[in-house]
């Protein structure tokens, strides 16, 4: 990319990034609705009472769109009922208020980390975008959970690149043992000799994992699977970034279970064979994991944030930084209409992970992070 085309991308996504900033932050204050936060209170609130955590209650969020209705349980495993436990111990709409800025210092950290590794002479622009990324909104909205777990995730990261393998899997086991799809990116490591890490991680996903067991039997485990395998619904909407989502629009939902499948084993054989660095293994394990699990949401991505800064340089990696700041309003909007426009306007955070795969892919062939690379990437593929 020339230093004109640079500079016209840079402040096009500067200018766009404050746009979303404005528009979105009154929609992510704190408001009268609980949303999935309220069903995280009611998981808690079960598991206290020795009721089912992965039940429908009063606090449970209900969701409903244009030919898309579902109730939103929590669908994180068992261990997360402790962590709930905990969010009813106040009156629910102080917990989320609280809730709320615990996961803002959480992702003002994860910048800081983030613009002092990356930021280079474009620390504003960085800082801007990653502000207004649309799985950083949404997560606020919500009242989710993502942001102390992105902070572990790009912490690990950071940590694997300085050899810290032992505290990087400690971390990585933290961000498995809630989200349980990230598993792959463990595994590439270990399937790229870098045992250490992935021995960790997969010791610590296990370790936490045993306490939910220990406290409430099996019976809770069977309860989430239950829960889990009966949810094929959800795949379909639209804030779902995974191939699964993607070609669940298309109308050919198997297709996405055979693409991830395909995937998975095409980017292990790779590991194996390759042997990639620890950070390439991390960034591929990473972004399979989004494109091949089966619910990807939008804030999943906020795992890339290492992935696209790396790459700011990197035309590419611009598009793919642009998709991402597209307000998850916007493309619920795109409920409804006819299946080419869901799957385009309403696909757009699925295509940008496609990108990120044949940067992947890309790399893979050219080599990681060269400039040579890089300049025949946007030549070439894009």
């Amino acid at each position: 990319m020339n230093k004109a085309t640079g500079l016209v991308t840079e402040w096009a996504l500067a200018t766009a990034a404050v746009w979303v900033i404005v528009t979105e932050a009154p929609r992510a204050l704190p408001g009268s609705g609980l949303l999935d936060f309220g069903s995280f209170v009611a998981s808690g609130a079960a598991a206290r009472d020795g009721l089912n955590p992965y039940g429908i209650y009063p606090l449970t969020f209900h969701v409903s769109f244009p030919g898309f209705e579902a109730w939103n349980p929590n669908l994180n495993p068992p261990v997360s009922a402790l962590l709930f436990q905990v969010f009813g111990l106040a009156d629910p709409h102080v917990a989320f208020r609280v809730w709320w800025g615990v996961s803002v210092a959480c992702y003002v950290v994860t910048l800081l980390l983030l613009v002092r590794r990356y930021g280079g002479d474009r620390p504003l622009v960085m800082m801007l975008w990653a502000l207004a990324l649309a799985g950083f909104w949404d997560t606020l909205v919500l009242g989710q959970i993502y942001l102390p777990l992105v902070l572990a995730g790009i912490g690990a990261l950071l940590l694997l690149e300085r050899g810290a393998a032992i505290a990087a899997g400690v971390l990585i086991g933290l961000v498995v043992s809630i989200k349980p799809n990230f598993l792959v990116w463990p595994c590439f490591l270990l399937l790229a000799g870098h045992w250490r890490p992935s021995l960790v991680s997969g010791a610590t996903a296990a370790a936490i994992a045993a306490i939910p067991l220990a406290l409430y039997g099996s019976e809770v485990y069977r309860q989430w699977l239950a829960l889990v395998t009966s949810d094929a619904d959800r795949v379909a909407f639209l804030t779902n970034a995974s191939l699964a989502g993607l070609t669940a629009r298309l109308g050919a939902p198997f297709a996405g279970l055979v693409l991830s499948l395909v995937l998975i084993a095409g980017a292990s054989v790779w590991s194996a064979w390759r042997r990639p660095g620890v950070v390439q293994a991390s960034e591929a394990g990473i972004v399979v994991a989004l494109l091949a699990s089966p619910l990807a949401w939008i804030h999943y991505t906020l795992f890339l944030l290492p992935f696209l800064m790396a790459r700011w340089g990197n035309l590419s990696g611009r598009l793919v930084a642009a998709l991402l700041i597209v307000p998850v309003p916007f493309v619920l909007r795109q409920f409804g209409t006819a299946p080419p426009i869901q799957a385009s306007l309403g696909s757009l955070y699925n295509w940008a992970l496609v990108l990120c795969l044949l940067l992947v892919v890309g790399e893979a062939i050219l080599g990681p992070h060269s400039a040579g690379a890089k300049v025949q990437l946007e030549k070439g593929l894009f």
